[in-house]
């Protein structure tokens, strides 16, 4: 039996470094969003979460996709 996969929502993290701790590293923050269509694409997700994090004081570090999927074997 084959399984299939049917793509469910998207999360999409970001973290900002939103200062220093008292030993020299960074202090960081992540904001998500949650609910991104499915049909979006990778491109599309990273250029709009580029364009929020230019609403922020602080420097974006990265941006991560995190995708949900159910399983279906048949």
């Amino acid at each position: 039996m084959a399984v299939t996969e049917i793509t469910l929502d998207s999360i999409v993290s970001t973290k900002y470094q939103t200062g220093t701790t008292p030993a020299g590293g960074p202090e960081t923050q992540k904001k998500s969003l949650n609910y991104v269509k499915p049909t979006a694409t990778s491109q599309d997700i990273y250029d709009v979460a580029v364009a929020l994090s230019s609403l922020s004081q602080y420097p974006l570090l990265n941006v991560v996709l995190g995708k949900n999927w159910e399983l279906i074997n048949e």
